[in-house]
């Protein structure tokens, strides 16, 4: 089968289908998946397709796709690591946080060496591995379980969320742009992430380069409204001079 009829047929299951699998299309065509993991990268430089881990979306279904916190954990975790180094020396001795739910900020509670810290989660996973740690006071907010992203949301993670003020929030994204703002697929953990960023005196958002310039469904705040912008160092310059203009400060780590 010549590549392009290959590509063709995956572009029909695409049509048919939201989102599908590296390996189920080898399967499917008879081929190897390195050989697919070609045609989806030459797809997507046609703008024909989204690739996401393991797979690829259609692009009509970009915004809403929403990849699980199993999928996340394994993607780009050089970078994760890097910047959640880069978050977690921000945190001081003394201060109050928010720790938004997500598989880079599991990476900062990984790293947190404090005392007298407290940190306001809706994510189990972060506060089973700060429940090992000395020093940190644990708030965990309650509320609806997502189980595709692991976050606690809706009313009463956010009516928890409404009786602090924190010094810094650190908020997870799935898209940043300059023109359609911070971004995630779920209206709900949009609404929750929102309600941090209000109680919050500094908002950072960690995300790797890789979200920049996506757009998802619901938006959590325009670019403006946060701090700074932690990002793995393959970014381009020119991404990091226009925030720069518009007053927001992108660290590299």
């Amino acid at each position: 089968m010549f590549a392009e009829e290959r590509q063709q047929k995956i572009l029909d299951m695409l049509n048919s289908e939201s989102s599908i699998k590296v390996m189920d299309i080898a399967v499917l065509l008879n081929v190897s998946e390195s050989t697919i993991r070609r045609d989806l990268q030459e797809l997507e430089e046609k703008k024909l397709l989204m690739r996401t881990h393991g797979g690829a979306v259609g692009i009509n279904n970009r915004t809403s796709f929403e990849p699980s916190f199993t999928d996340k954990q394994d993607e780009r975790i050089d970078q994760k690591h890097s910047i959640a180094e880069v978050a977690s020396e921000m945190i001081e001795d003394g201060d109050t946080i928010i720790l938004d739910s997500g598989t880079t900020t599991l990476e900062i509670a990984k790293r947190i060496n404090g005392r007298d810290i407290t940190v306001i989660t809706n994510s189990i996973d972060i506060a089973a591995e700060l429940s090992e740690k000395e020093g940190i006071e644990i708030i965990v907010t309650g509320g609806s379980l997502r189980l595709n992203t692991r976050a606690m949301v809706g009313h009463l993670t956010e009516s928890v969320i409404k009786n602090f003020r924190v010094d810094k929030a650190f908020i997870g994204a799935n898209g940043v742009s300059i023109e359609d703002g911070i971004t995630t697929p779920n209206f709900i953990e949009a609404q929750t992430k929102k309600s941090m960023i209000n109680y919050a005196s500094k908002v950072i958002i960690v995300a790797d380069s890789s979200k920049f310039n996506n757009v998802s469904f619901s938006v959590i705040c325009p670019v403006k409204a946060v701090s700074m912008i932690i990002t793995s160092k393959d970014i381009d310059e020119e991404v990091i001079k226009q925030y720069a203009e518009i007053g927001v400060d992108i660290i590299t780590a």
